[in-house]
């Protein structure tokens, strides 16, 4: 029995190493960006027709001298692309991984849950920049604004990116039902759709307090300031930075809450 044991315990194979963390991002990146690709392909362009299409709306309102409003509902409506994929679909996904245990694979991987959850937001976030950059230039050109500052959308959509993948991927994954995570999502996105286009200084103050919390956000005021005449570039490379913290601290969390939706 001794021998039988000892047998057993040569042959059973080690367990894999752990791959290092951004290699792990970039294989997870890697494998669920041709996913997101094939499945969701028709609804980036739904998210694209459907912010053009609002940014067309607010065209008749938007006085031609009023370039303030025009900034934000240009930022507003370019960001409102990532926040359709980031917050709605992203929570969905990731919602309904949780609710078939379809997580215990991914948590079987040699990979570390912060590399799952990394992976995952950077391969939806990666798969919106055709919608993005389309809605931006769309957006210039149709309210006359400046092109010259138009390489902002670049950091944006990594600033914005980061908080609202950070956001979706939590709301997924700490949803206790899918049908939760994605009505959180779609009102998340609701949410970034109606605060974004307003300039934040016309809005009630409470609200004010309130915007500063949504997911985005601050990458919309970021990206509005670049396109006005004078730009303050200390407030742009301000916000975008906050956004990225806010985003590793959402995405922080969410991986505390994919190894606690695995323990379960």
């Amino acid at each position: 029995m001794t021998d039988l044991q000892t047998d057993t315990a040569v042959t059973t194979p080690p367990m894999a190493p752990r791959v290092p963390l951004v290699m792990g991002v970039l294989a997870v990146t890697t494998g669920q960006l041709g996913r997101v690709r094939v499945a969701r392909g028709p609804l980036l362009f739904v998210a694209t027709v459907q912010s053009i299409g609002i940014a067309v709306l607010l065209r008749g309102v938007v006085h031609r001298h009023d370039t303030v409003t025009a900034a934000s509902v240009v930022a507003g409506t370019t960001v409102l692309v990532l926040g359709f994929v980031a917050l709605n679909l992203l929570a969905q996904r990731l919602g309904d991984l949780r609710a078939s245990r379809a997580l215990d694979y991914y948590a079987a991987l040699p990979v570390s849950p912060t590399a799952v959850v990394l992976g995952t937001a950077a391969s939806y976030a990666t798969f919106t920049v055709p919608g993005v950059v389309l809605t931006a230039v769309v957006g210039t050109a149709m309210y006359g604004l400046p092109f010259g500052h138009l390489w902002v959308v670049i950091p944006v959509i990594v600033a914005a990116a980061a908080a609202m993948t950070g956001v979706g991927a939590l709301l997924g994954l700490a949803m206790p039902r899918r049908e939760l995570a994605t009505i959180a999502g779609q009102l998340g996105m609701t949410v970034v759709l109606f605060l974004g286009v307003i300039p934040p200084e016309r809005l009630p103050s409470i609200l004010r307090g309130i915007r500063v919390l949504v997911p985005g956000m601050l990458a919309v005021d970021a990206m509005a300031d670049s396109l006005r005449t004078a730009t303050p570039w200390v407030d742009v490379v301000v916000r975008l930075l906050a956004s990225l913290v806010y985003g590793a601290v959402a995405l922080a969390v969410a991986g505390r809450a994919f190894r606690s939706a695995v323990d379960r």
